[in-house]
C-alpha cells in the first residue's frame, strides 16, 4: 500500500523532470510570424512580441544610472577601493591625520577624471546610436497597403521590408523576393569581414518560381529557425506553408545587418533578427583588454609597497606605545584623550596610531600611477599611429591598435608564430605551370613576362604614371574593383579609376590576369578535337566552372552579365536544384523534394553518345551572339586562387561568360558557348580540402563531377588503374608523372592543385541524390550528414591534371625575418601548405638554409621510443643557451640552435599528444626555426598554447585569414594582416598591420621604446613616493611617533597629484633611450626587453634604497641647518618639501635619455606651479588648519639666503650616487655593447662546416633509420636543416 501511495507522487516528479528537460529543447528555435496578420490584435496576442526590437543601444549609462554604475565599475579596481577606505578612515576623529575633506580630494579627483572620460565616450556612443536608429527604411503597412518609410528603430521581427540598390541592411532579413530575373541578390559584406567582393544570396526556394511581384498580404507561412547567435557563416531553419510543405533555409537565404545591397534594383524580405539579436551586433565585442607582463610584475611590487607600509606603520605604532609607556601614570602634556574624555592606554594609543600612520603614509601606494600608465599608453598608441613609416600607400591603411593596454608587451616578445600565405606572401596568385594527362607545360614565355614585370616593380614605377597609357587587357579583379553603383560610369573614366582604386601597381594587376599560353598546349584545344584529347578540354572546363566566381561586365562594375534567350539549355528538363558556395560544406542549398526529382530523373532520356561530343557546332548552340557590352569580362572571385585559374583557362580561349544559380555558361574554341546545368556545388572546407561541382554536360548529357583540391587528398581519391590493360597502364603512368611534376612544382615554391572528374550513371546519381536530399532536409546534424554525403560522391576520381600557382613573397620579408632573428626572436611558421612548398618559401625568406639531415617517422610495432630514438644523436638541453653542443661527435661540435625543424600535420597531430608534447617541445626549442606544414587551424592554436604555457615565454601570432583567428587569440599578442582574405584576423587581433615588413619597426623600435619608457616610469613612481613618505617617517623619531608631519597637509595631498606629475608623463611618452635608426641597425638591442633588463626585481629594491638615502639627505641637511634657530615647524618643513621636489625633478632629468622642449617646459611648469600654489596658499589661508599657521611662510623663505643655499647643496649630495652611476653607463652605449654581448654567435665559417657535414651524414646513415611515432599510421617526414 505504501508503494501504491507513493506512485502518484513519483509520477508527478518524473513529469516535472521531463518538462524541465524539454524546456531547453523548445528554446533552441525561434518561430517568426508575419506582423501584418496581427496589426489589429492586442500586443499580448502577437507571437513576435518577446523578440528584441531594432533599436540599438551601445551606451552603458543613463542619466540616473551613470553615477552609481560608474562608481561601481571603478571600485572593481582594488586600488580605488583602498584609497576610498583610507579617505573614509580619515573621518574617524581618533585616527584622522588630515582634514577629512582635504583627504578626499585626490580620490575624488581620480574618480572624477575617469568618470568624465567614461561619460564622454558614452556620449559619443549615444550620438552614433541616434544616427543609426534614425536611418530610413521601407516597411510594408497593411493599413495603407504599400511600403512606407520608417526609422530603423521602429522595425520589428516579422516586418516585411523593401531593400533598394546601395542600401544598407537594417536587420537580418530572410530574402523572399528579388527584382533579379534569376532571383538572386548580391551583397557586399565589407563591414562584417572586410571582403569587398560580391556575395550571392538567393530567394527562399518556395518563392523562387513566383511569376508576379511578391505580395505580403498573401504570405501565410511560419518560419522556424535557430536562436540568435554570432556565427556569420551559419543559418539553419525551415519555412512551413499552409499546405504543410516544409522547405529548408540556409545562410544563402539570409541578408545580414550592415551589408550593402549591390547589383539588385529591389529586394523584399522578412525580418528574422533585429537590433542586438542580429549577427553583426552579437559579433561586436569592442576592443580587447589584456593585462601585460609588465603590469603583472608591477602588481608584485605594489604588494611589496603594502608590506613596507605595514612594517613602517607597525614600527611607528610600537615606538609610540613605548614612548607612551615610559611616562607611566603621569600623562604627558601633549597626550590626546579618547573621545569619551578618558586616558588611553599605551596599547590602545599604539593601535590608533597604527591606523593614523596608514593615513599619513598612504602616498607610498601610488594612487596616480594607474591613471598615469593609462595616459602614457594612450599617448604611445597615438604616436605609433602617427609613424608614417607604418603607413602603406598602396592599401591606404595605417597600423591599428585594438588593445590599448599591452603596448609594452611588444618589446618583450620571444616567439613569433606566423602564417605563410598572405602573411609572408602577397596572396596574389599568378598562374605559372600546369600538367595535363601526364604532359607538363612549362609556360616559359609566361615566366619571362613575369620576370619583366618584376623588373618593373623593382624600379618602383608609380601607378599614376601609367594610368592613362596602359592597355587595358583586363579589368581589375574583385578585391581591386570599386564599389558598384546601379548606374555605370563612362568608359573613358573607368581606366584611370581602376588604376587609382587598385591596391597594387599596374604591373602586379597584369601579372595576375595576363597569362601567356604555352604554344604546345594552346594548339591542342584550338585544333579539331579528337576523342583522345577529351582530358584537355575537361581540364579547362574544370578550371572554368569548378568555382564560385561571379561574372560581371567591365563597363558596368558589379553588374551581372545578362544573357539572351539562347543561353538557356535543357531548361525543360533541368533539375530545379540549387547550389551552395559555403566553404564549410555545411549548408548546401536545398534540392527539390526527393520524389519529384527522382521522378524527373526516371523520365529523362538516356545520355547521347560521344559521337556528338566534338562536332564543330554543338547541338545546343544556335549561332546567336551574346548580348554583352563591349570589352572583356570581370571575374569576382572569393579567393585569389579561383581568379588565377579562371584567367588561365580564358588565356586558352575557355572563358567563363555567365553564371546562374542552376547554370554555368562557358565559351570553348570551335564549340561556341555551352551551358552546363549546375546540379550541386559542394563547397571547399578545411577538412575535405577540395570542392566539387555536379553538372549535366551539354554535349554528352552525362552527369559529371568536377573536383579540384589539394594534391594530398585528391591523389588518394584517384580510381586505382587496372594494370592488366594498356589503358590502365597508361593511366598509372599519368598518375606517377603528375605526382613527380607536383613535387617539382612544390620544390619551386608553387601552390599546387589537382583537377579530377567523375562520370555518374543515372542509377548512381539517383542513389546518391536520395541520401543527399535526406541530409539537406535534416534539422539535427545537418552539417555532418552533408559532409558524409560529399565524401560518398568524391571517390574513384579520374585524374585530369594539376596546376602550379605562384604566390610571391611580400617586399622586405627576408630582411624582416633576418632582423627579427638577430633580435633573438624564435620564428615558427605554421601553414596549411604542402611540405615542399613551405620549405621552398622558407628558403626564399631566409628562414631555413642548408639541409643537415633527414629521417622518417613511420609506423612499426614500437610505440614510445619515437622521439627519443629519432633524436638519439642530440642531447636535448633544458636551457636555451647557445653554448649547448651535441656530444655525439667530438671532432666537430655544433650548436643545437643552428638547426631548423620541419614537421608535417600528420606527425604534428601525434607530437601534440600529452605523452609526447614535452619531447617534441624539447626538440623544437633546440632549433633556430620551426616549420609546421599541412597544419589545421586547431593545430596552430595548440602549438602556440603549448609553447606559451610550457616554456612561460611571450608569444606573438601573426596571420591574415579566418584560419589564423584561433592562433591569434591564443597568443599573448595577436597581429592581423589586412590582406586579401578579409578582416577576420584583424577583428580578432590586438594590432593590425598592412604588411609583414612593418612588424620589424613595430617590435624593434616602438616595442622597445614602449617597454623601456613604462618600465622606467613605474620604477620612478615607486622611488618618488617612497622618497617623499620616508621624510615623514624620519620625523617620527623626533615627535614621539605621534603621526605628526612637518609638511603642510596641502603639500602632502597634492605633491604627487600636481607638483611632480607632469614631467614623468612627458618622459614616459617621449623618452628614447636609443634612436630608431640604431635600434633597426642593431636588432640585438631588443634582447634588453626579452630579458626584462629594464625592470628586474632587484631594481625595485635598489630604488627603495636610493629613495631612503635621498630622503635622509633631504631631511637631515635642513634639520642641521635650522637646528639652533627659532623657526616654526612649517618654516622648517616647507624647505624640506621644496628640496624633495627639486631632488625628484633633477633625478628624473638624470634618468631622461632624450631631452625635448616639452621636457624643459614640464619641469619649469612643475616648479612654477609649486611656488605659485605655495605663495597663494600661504598668503590667503592663515587659519585653514588650526592651530597651525602657514601664513607668509614661503614669502619669508624666499628672502632667506640659507634657503637658496640648501636648494643647491641638498640635491647635489642626494643625487651624487645616481649621477656617478649614470656616468659609468652612458645612455645607448651600454645597451649597444650589451646587445652585442647577448646577441647570438654568428654562423661558423664555411671551412669549419665540412668535417661536420661529412660526419653528420655518416651518422645519419648509421643511426638515423626509420623510427616509430606512437599511433602514427602513415609515413611522415621530419627535416633538420642546418642554419
Amino acid at each position: 500500500m505504501a508503494r501504491e501511495s507513493e506512485d502518484p507522487a513519483m509520477t508527478k516528479a518524473s513529469k516535472v523532470k521531463r518538462q524541465r528537460k524539454k524546456k531547453p529543447k523548445e528554446n533552441k528555435t525561434r518561430t517568426v510570424h508575419a506582423n501584418i496578420l496581427y496589426d489589429n490584435a492586442k500586443g499580448e496576442e502577437n507571437p513576435n512580441r518577446h523578440y528584441a526590437n531594432n533599436e540599438i543601444k551601445t551606451t552603458k549609462y543613463t542619466l540616473l544610472s551613470f553615477l552609481p554604475k560608474n562608481l561601481f565599475e571603478q571600485f572593481h579596481r582594488f586600488a580605488n577601493v583602498y584609497f576610498v577606505f583610507i579617505a573614509l578612515l580619515n573621518f574617524v576623529p581618533v585616527v584622522n591625520a588630515f582634514q577629512p575633506e582635504l583627504a578626499l580630494a585626490p580620490v575624488v579627483f581620480i574618480l572624477s577624471v575617469t568618470a568624465i572620460k567614461d561619460l564622454w565616450e558614452d556620449y559619443r556612443r549615444h550620438r552614433s546610436d541616434q544616427e543609426i536608429n534614425h536611418m530610413d527604411c521601407l516597411v510594408y503597412s497593411r493599413a495603407e497597403r504599400r511600403y512606407v518609410e520608417k526609422y530603423w528603430k521602429e522595425l520589428r521581427v516579422g516586418d516585411f521590408i523593401r531593400l533598394r540598390c546601395n542600401e544598407i541592411l537594417p536587420a537580418d532579413v530572410l530574402l523572399l523576393s528579388s527584382s533579379d530575373p534569376d532571383r538572386l541578390c548580391h551583397i557586399e559584406t565589407a563591414t562584417l569581414d572586410g571582403e569587398t567582393n560580391l556575395k550571392q544570396r538567393q530567394v527562399v526556394r518556395s518563392f523562387y518560381d513566383l511569376d508576379c511581384d511578391f505580395n505580403p498580404l498573401k504570405y501565410n507561412s511560419i518560419i522556424e529557425c535557430e536562436k540568435p547567435n554570432n556565427d556569420l557563416n551559419r543559418f539553419r531553419g525551415y519555412i512551413i506553408h499552409r499546405s504543410g510543405r516544409r522547405d529548408a533555409l540556409y545562410k544563402e537565404n539570409l541578408l545580414l545587418r550592415g551589408c550593402t545591397i549591390r547589383n539588385t534594383e529591389e529586394a523584399v524580405g522578412i525580418v528574422i533578427y533585429a537590433g542586438h539579436e542580429t549577427k553583426a551586433m552579437l559579433n561586436n565585442n569592442g576592443p580587447r583588454y589584456k593585462r601585460s607582463k609588465l603590469e603583472r610584475q608591477m602588481n608584485v611590487d605594489v604588494f611589496w609597497c603594502v608590506i613596507i607600509l605595514l612594517v613602517m606603520c607597525l614600527f611607528a605604532a610600537v615606538g609610540h606605545g613605548l614612548w607612551m609607556f615610559q611616562y607611566g601614570d603621569k600623562r604627558p602634556v601633549f597626550d590626546v584623550l579618547s573621545p569619551e574624555g578618558t586616558d588611553l592606554s599605551p596599547i590602545m594609543s599604539a593601535i590608533y596610531l597604527f591606523l593614523t600612520m596608514i593615513i599619513v603614509f598612504q602616498v607610498l601606494i601610488p594612487i596616480s600611477l594607474f591613471v598615469s600608465i593609462e595616459i602614457v599608453k594612450i599617448c604611445q598608441v597615438y604616436f605609433i599611429h602617427q609613424d608614417m613609416e607604418l603607413y602603406d600607400e598602396e592599401t591606404d591603411s595605417h597600423l591599428q591598435c585594438r588593445a590599448l593596454n599591452i603596448t609594452e608587451d611588444l618589446g618583450q616578445m620571444q616567439y613569433i608564430f606566423s602564417d605563410k600565405t598572405g602573411t609572408l606572401t602577397e596572396n596574389k596568385m599568378v598562374f605559372r605551370r600546369c600538367t595535363v594527362a601526364g604532359v607538363e607545360y612549362s609556360h616559359d614565355a609566361n615566366a619571362r613576362r613575369l620576370a619583366m614585370y618584376q623588373e618593373m616593380d623593382s624600379e618602383e614605377e608609380e601607378c599614376t604614371s601609367h594610368g592613362g597609357t596602359l592597355p587595358r587587357r583586363d579589368s581589375v579583379t574583385s578585391h581591386q574593383s570599386p564599389h558598384g553603383q546601379c548606374s555605370s560610369p563612362p568608359t573613358s573614366v573607368l581606366i584611370p579609376l581602376c588604376c587609382v582604386l587598385s591596391t597594387d601597381n599596374p604591373s602586379s594587376v597584369l601579372q595576375e590576369k595576363d597569362i601567356t599560353p604555352d604554344p604546345q598546349l594552346l594548339d591542342k584545344p584550338t585544333s579539331q578535337l579528337p576523342s583522345d584529347l577529351a582530358d584537355i578540354i575537361d581540364f579547362f572546363i574544370a578550371l572554368t566552372i569548378c568555382n564560385t566566381v561571379v561574372v560581371s561586365s567591365p563597363n558596368q562594375p558589379r553588374q551581372k552579365v545578362q544573357l539572351t534567350s539562347a543561353a538557356s539549355v535543357h531548361s525543360s528538363s533541368s533539375l530545379i536544384t540549387n547550389r551552395s558556395s559555403n566553404k564549410g560544406c555545411s549548408s548546401l542549398l536545398s534540392s527539390p523534394s526527393a520524389e519529384s526529382t527522382l521522378t524527373k530523373l526516371d523520365e529523362e532520356q538516356t545520355p547521347r553518345g560521344l559521337e556528338h561530343a566534338f562536332s564543330p557546332v554543338p547541338p545546343c548552340y544556335d549561332g546567336k551572339g551574346w548580348n554583352l557590352e563591349e570589352g572583356e569580362l570581370r571575374y569576382e572571385a572569393e579567393s585569389p586562387d579561383e581568379a588565377a585559374l579562371v584567367y588561365a583557362a580564358r588565356a586558352y580561349k575557355c572563358s567563363l561568360v555567365g553564371r546562374l544559380p542552376d547554370q554555368v555558361t562557358v565559351e570553348l574554341p570551335h564549340l561556341g558557348k555551352l551551358s552546363f546545368e549546375l546540379l550541386h556545388t559542394l563547397g571547399f572546407d578545411s577538412t575535405r580540402k577540395r570542392m566539387s561541382v555536379v553538372v549535366r554536360h551539354p554535349l554528352t548529357d552525362q552527369i559529371t563531377v568536377y573536383t579540384k583540391g589539394a594534391d594530398s587528398v585528391i591523389m588518394d581519391l584517384i580510381r586505382p588503374p587496372d594494370t592488366g590493360s594498356s589503358k590502365g597502364k597508361r593511366q598509372k603512368k599519368i598518375v606517377n608523372r603528375t605526382q613527380n611534376y607536383l613535387n617539382l612544382y612544390a620544390a619551386d615554391g608553387l601552390r599546387t592543385l589537382c583537377i579530377a572528374k567523375k562520370i555518374l550513371s543515372k542509377e548512381q546519381y539517383a542513389c546518391w541524390l536520395q541520401r543527399h536530399l535526406e541530409a539537406e532536409t535534416a534539422i539535427q546534424g545537418r552539417e555532418e550528414l552533408l559532409f558524409e554525403s560529399a565524401l560518398r560522391l568524391e571517390t574513384n576520381l579520374h585524374l585530369l591534371g594539376a596546376t602550379g600557382i605562384e604566390d610571391r613573397l611580400q617586399d622586405g620579408v627576408p630582411e624582416t625575418i633576418a632582423s627579427l632573428r638577430k633580435a633573438g626572436l624564435q620564428i615558427w611558421v605554421l601553414t596549411g601548405d604542402k611540405q615542399e612548398t613551405a620549405v621552398n618559401i622558407a628558403y626564399a625568406c631566409k628562414l631555413l638554409h642548408y639541409i643537415q639531415a633527414k629521417f622518417l617517422c613511420s609506423s612499426t610495432e614500437q610505440a614510445t621510443k619515437s622521439f627519443h630514438g629519432s633524436f638519439a644523436p642530440f642531447e636535448i638541453y633544458s636551457s636555451s643557451s647557445p653554448s649547448s653542443h651535441s656530444s655525439s661527435h667530438t671532432a666537430a661540435p655544433f650548436t643545437v640552435h643552428r638547426l631548423g625543424l620541419v614537421i608535417d600535420g600528420r606527425t604534428l597531430a601525434y607530437a601534440l599528444d600529452k605523452s609526447l608534447e614535452d619531447k617534441f617541445l624539447a626538440v623544437a626549442r633546440s632549433c633556430r626555426s620551426v616549420l609546421c606544414c599541412r597544419s589545421t587551424p586547431l593545430q596552430k592554436s595548440m602549438v602556440v598554447k603549448l609553447v606559451r604555457n610550457k616554456l612561460k615565454v611571450m608569444t606573438l601570432a601573426i596571420g591574415d585569414g579566418a584560419n589564423d583567428v584561433s592562433m591569434i587569440q591564443v597568443a599573448d599578442v595577436g597581429v592581423g594582416i589586412s590582406g586579401q582574405e578579409g578582416m577576420q584576423a584583424v577583428m580578432a587581433s590586438d594590432f593590425a598591420l598592412p604588411r609583414f615588413r612593418y612588424l620589424q619597426k613595430l617590435l624593434l623600435v616602438h616595442g622597445h621604446w614602449c617597454y623601456s619608457r613604462l618600465a622606467n616610469m613605474i620604477l620612478y613612481f615607486f622611488y618618488k613616493n617612497a622618497m617623499f613618505v620616508a621624510l615623514i617617517f624620519w620625523y617620527q623619531f623626533y615627535c614621539g611617533f605621534s603621526g605628526s608631519a612637518m609638511i603642510d597637509q596641502w603639500y602632502l595631498i597634492f605633491f604627487n597629484l600636481m607638483f611632480s606629475a607632469f614631467p614623468q608623463l612627458i618622459t614616459g611618452t617621449l623618452d628614447k633611450d636609443v634612436s630608431a635608426e640604431t635600434l633597426q641597425q642593431l636588432p640585438q638591442l631588443y634582447v634588453n626587453g626579452q630579458n626584462s633588463e629594464e625592470y628586474k626585481p632587484y631594481m625595485f629594491w635598489m630604488n627603495m634604497i636610493d629613495a631612503f638615502y635621498q630622503s635622509l639627505v633631504c631631511f637631515f641637511i635642513p634639520y642641521f641647518a635650522y637646528a639652533d634657530s627659532d623657526v616654526d615647524l612649517f618654516t622648517w618643513g616647507t624647505p624640506i618639501t621644496t628640496l624633495a621636489l627639486f631632488t625628484i625633478l633633477v633625478h628624473l632629468g638624470i634618468e631622461t635619455k632624450t631631452w625635448t622642449w616639452m621636457n624643459w617646459l614640464s619641469i619649469a611648469f612643475s616648479i612654477a606651479l609649486f611656488f605659485t600654489v605655495a605663495l597663494c596658499y600661504n598668503a590667503s589661508c592663515p587659519t585653514c588648519y588650526t592651530p597651525s599657521n602657514p601664513y607668509w611662510t614661503m614669502q619669508r623663505l624666499l628672502q632667506d639666503p640659507l634657503f637658496y643655499l640648501l636648494c643647491v647643496i641638498t640635491p647635489l649630495v642626494a643625487l651624487l650616487p645616481s649621477w656617478i652611476n649614470s656616468l659609468q653607463k652612458p645612455a645607448g652605449t651600454s645597451s649597444a655593447s650589451a646587445g652585442s654581448r647577448w646577441g647570438h654567435p654568428s654562423p661558423a665559417p664555411r671551412h669549419h662546416r665540412g668535417p661536420f657535414y661529412k660526419q653528420s651524414n655518416r651518422a645519419g646513415g648509421a643511426r638515423w633509420g626509420p623510427q616509430t611515432l606512437r599511433g602514427a599510421c602513415q609515413i611522415s617526414t621530419l627535416y633538420f636543416l642546418q642554419k
